[in-house]
């Protein structure tokens, strides 16, 4: 175990001292930090400035918490940046090694195929870690508006973690199986396309398929009522056929998507905020879609206002409306597990093209 672990830290260290040497390393890392620090900067900007702040004449109420979105758009962007970097840290590992005819010196020595590929994931991992490091500041600087507890800051930054290590495991993928460093790239980047805007755009498309026309009881005003009379409805159940969305059968496109996963997987603000919380916002979305339509519906209450026969007004608690309560299980272990899978298929391709002597290899590849 010693040994293997020996192997995994050569071949890591050897990779991040190849990066730590490029003065485009340390150029990338300033630049992270300034767009983090800027967009960290504009959105509270923008949200303060809906009105002065929370407790300032004219502005958001003092029991508001304006962290949440602050600390939903900053992690967001994060990882938003983190799926276009993580790919560019190991996409070309391998084959650029190969290229340059120093993946074969590897080859040759006591290190396994498994102790070359994960030792390669590992130094991609760290790098993307740097990265997400640099963010952290901008990330705890949420706290200071209030609403975001500590634990959504640690559990946000887990999911991150382990969703930056998933894209570097599928870019070395590609980058065992391509023999040019442009393909394993472009394959990478469209791998993390389908996960993050694929997803929903297919989730969208099979709306049509999943609706369908069915019968459905709703609590509403009478078909015969006078607009004209001045008197209050007096409100009953119908019998209507309404196309019903059953997205019940298709929320799993969407449970893979990391922006689902990452929203899903955030412990809940102390307090909901005035302003939009894109992370709540998501999360509300995807539960919702996963509990499907409700049986009855209540046209009545929320539009015109329910009354009894002798003209009282019904109070919207009153409706006999039976609407389904959300499902509040949580849905990113779902889409994290599928992510896992994908990364952990990415580093077997790698090992076993790693593995030597190879049968066959692809026209203009270079040995040594």
């Amino acid at each position: 175990m010693s040994a293997s672990w020996h192997g995994v830290r050569t071949v890591a260290v050897l990779e991040l001292r190849q990066r730590v040497r490029s003065t485009r390393w340390v150029v990338a890392l300033v630049v992270w930090f300034v767009v983090v620090g800027a967009i960290t900067a504009l959105s509270w900007a923008a949200i303060h400035g809906l009105g002065g702040g929370p407790g300032v004449d004219g502005g958001l109420p003092e029991e508001v918490f304006t962290g949440p979105p602050i600390f939903g758009v900053v992690v967001f962007f994060v990882l938003f940046l983190g799926l276009l970097v993580s790919p560019t840290l190991s996409a070309t590992s391998i084959n650029g090694d190969r290229n340059a005819g120093t993946l074969a010196t590897l080859q040759v020595t006591m290190l396994s195929p498994a102790q070359i590929a994960v030792g390669k994931l590992l130094a991609a991992w760290v790098a993307a870690l740097a990265f997400l490091a640099v963010s952290v500041p901008f990330l705890v600087l949420a706290l200071a508006a209030g609403g975001v507890p500590v634990v959504a800051v640690v559990v946000c930054l887990v999911v991150l973690a382990l969703l930056l290590a998933v894209v570097c495991a599928i870019g070395l993928g590609f980058s065992a199986l391509s023999p040019r460093t442009s393909g394993s790239a472009v394959l990478t980047f469209l791998s993390v396309a389908a996960l993050t805007v694929l997803s929903p755009v297919v989730f969208a498309l099979t709306v049509p398929a999943v609706t369908q026309d069915e019968p459905v009881r709703v609590w509403s005003v009478p078909l015969d009522y006078d607009w004209e009379s001045g008197e209050p409805p007096e409100c009953e159940w119908r019998t209507e056929t309404m196309p019903v969305f059953h997205t019940e059968r298709t929320w799993w496109l969407l449970a893979v998507n990391p922006f689902v996963i990452l929203a899903d997987a955030a412990p809940e603000a102390r307090q909901a905020a005035t302003v939009s919380d894109p992370l709540a916002a998501i999360r509300t979305a995807v539960r919702a879609a996963r509990t499907g339509p409700a049986t009855e519906q209540d046209w009545c209450t929320d539009t015109f206002g329910s009354f009894t026969s002798d003209g009282t007004p019904v109070a919207p608690a009153q409706s006999p409306v039976d609407v389904p309560e959300p499902d509040r299980s949580v849905v990113w272990p779902y889409g994290l597990a599928v992510e896992l899978l994908l990364g952990a298929a990415g580093l077997a391709v790698a090992i076993r093209r790693l593995s030597i002597p190879q049968r066959r290899l692809a026209r203009g590849t270079r040995v040594a």
